[in-house]
C-alpha cells in the first residue's frame, strides 16, 4: 500500500504565483527590447529557423510564442489535480508528492523556456529552451529505473539534479552535446522507450523486445539503423540508447494502463515531431505570415502528451509503500 500524504499545502496557488511572476519578469526585461540575438537568429523582417516571419514587436515569433501556453495551461491542470489528492488524501503521482511537484513543475517549465527562445531570440533564451525540455524528458527514463534496480526518492533527486546541472553548464560553455557529441534529448528518448519496455517485462525477453524497439523508433525518426550497426565504430553514441538492456537484477513492482492515456500521449508525440518537420522555412507549405503555424501546433501537441503521461502514471499501481 502507499503510504498517504499527510500534506494540506495548496500547490495550485503556488503555482499561479509563480506564472504569474514568470510573466512579469517577461514584461520587465522586455520592456526596452530584449537584447542582441543569438548567432543563429535571424534579423527583423527575415523567416525564423521555425518559419515564422520575426517581428519587430514585443515577441520575435508571436504565434510560435504564444503557443506554449499549452504547456502552462496543462501544467496548471497538474498542480490542480496533485493539490486535490493532497487535500482528499489520495495516492500521489509517481506514488510521492515530491516527484508529482517536479513533473508538474517541468511540464510548466516548458512553456516559458520555449517562450524565451522563440519571443526573445537571445543566447540566453536558446539556453533556457534546451534546459527546459531536459528538466522534462529526464524525469521518464530516471523514475523507471529507480523502479527497476528499487531506489531511494534521495538517489532519484541526486540523479536528475547532477545530469540537469551538468547539461546546463555544458550547453552554456562548451556545446548542446555534453562536450562529447551526445544529444541528451533524443538519447533521453530512446532511455525512455528501452526503460518502458523493462519496466512492462523485466526478463529476457524484455530485452530483446526493448533492443528492437528501440532500432525500430529509431529508423522512424529517419536514422539508418543498417548503416549504424555497419559502422559501429563512429556510431557508438547511437546506442547508449540500449545501456539499460544490459543493466542486471532488475525488477518492476508496478502495474501500469497503457490504454489510453499513454497510447494517447505517444501519438500526439510522435505526430508532433512529424508537424515540427512542416515548420521549416525550406517546407513547401511554410507560410512565415500565417497565424496558424506548424511550429505552434508542435508545441501544442506536445502540452498534450504531457498531460496525457500525466493521466497514465497516475494509473500506475505499486506493490509497495510511496515515499513523501
Amino acid at each position: 500500500m502507499k503510504q498517504r500524504s499527510k500534506l494540506q499545502t495548496n500547490y495550485f496557488s503556488y503555482a499561479l504565483y509563480s506564472v504569474f511572476f514568470t510573466a512579469l519578469l517577461f514584461v520587465i526585461f522586455g520592456y526596452n527590447g530584449w537584447g542582441p540575438a543569438a548567432q543563429n537568429e535571424q534579423a527583423i523582417g527575415e523567416i525564423s529557423r521555425w518559419c515564422e516571419r520575426v517581428s519587430s514587436g514585443f515577441f520575435r515569433e508571436p504565434v510560435n510564442t504564444l503557443g506554449n501556453l499549452g504547456f502552462v495551461v496543462a501544467g496548471l491542470f497538474m498542480f490542480y489535480k496533485i493539490t486535490q489528492d493532497a487535500t482528499n488524501n489520495r495516492d500521489p503521482l509517481f506514488g510521492s508528492f515530491k516527484i508529482a511537484l517536479l513533473y508538474a513543475s517541468a511540464s510548466t517549465f516548458l512553456g516559458p523556456g520555449s517562450m524565451a527562445m522563440h519571443g526573445t531570440h537571445t543566447a540566453f533564451g536558446a539556453w533556457l529552451d534546451n534546459v527546459s525540455m531536459i528538466s522534462y524528458i529526464l524525469i521518464f527514463w530516471l523514475y523507471n529505473l529507480k523502479i527497476l534496480k528499487n531506489l531511494s526518492n534521495r538517489t532519484f533527486f541526486i540523479s536528475y539534479s547532477v545530469l540537469l546541472s551538468y547539461y546546463a553548464y555544458s550547453y552554456w560553455f562548451l556545446d548542446s552535446g555534453l562536450g562529447v557529441g551526445v544529444d541528451l534529448f533524443e538519447l533521453s528518448i530512446g532511455l525512455w522507450i528501452s526503460t518502458e519496455i523493462l519496466i512492462k517485462l523485466p526478463n529476457l525477453l524484455g530485452r530483446v523486445v526493448a533492443l528492437v524497439t528501440v532500432l525500430i523508433v529509431m529508423q522512424l525518426f529517419g536514422i539508418d539503423v543498417i548503416n549504424l550497426i555497419l559502422n559501429i565504430q563512429d556510431s557508438w553514441k547511437s546506442f547508449l540508447n540500449l545501456i539499460p538492456i544490459f543493466i542486471p537484477n532488475i525488477n518492476s513492482n508496478v502495474q501500469r494502463t497503457y490504454r489510453p492515456w499513454a497510447f494517447i500521449g505517444y501519438i500526439s508525440f510522435y505526430s508532433a515531431f512529424w508537424i515540427r518537420e512542416i515548420g521549416m522555412p525550406s517546407h513547401p507549405w511554410c507560410n512565415p505570415d500565417s497565424l496558424l503555424q506548424a511550429h505552434m501546433i508542435w508545441h501544442l501537441l506536445c502540452a498534450v502528451a504531457t498531460i496525457s503521461f500525466f493521466n497514465f502514471l497516475q494509473k500506475e499501481q505499486s506493490n509497495e509503500r510511496s515515499e513523501l
